[in-house]
């Protein structure tokens, strides 16, 4: 939907997210990773750092 062009709310909804993503939200799994970022130049893997040097090298 473009917000934009279209005033008001959009038709439907804008995101329905899962059961395992809500559950995840909750409950996140314990990791040591404080960064993340898409790589949109892969295949649309994500790369995870600790430090925010690493995070910065990896953009």
């Amino acid at each position: 939907y473009n917000t934009y062009l279209n005033r008001g709310l959009p038709p439907g909804p804008i995101a329905n997210p899962s059961l395992s993503a809500m559950q995840a939200a909750i409950n996140p799994r314990q990791t040591p990773f404080f960064f993340f970022r898409a790589d949109c130049r892969r295949d649309g893997r994500h790369d995870f750092s600790i430090t925010y040097d690493e995070h910065r090298t990896l953009c």
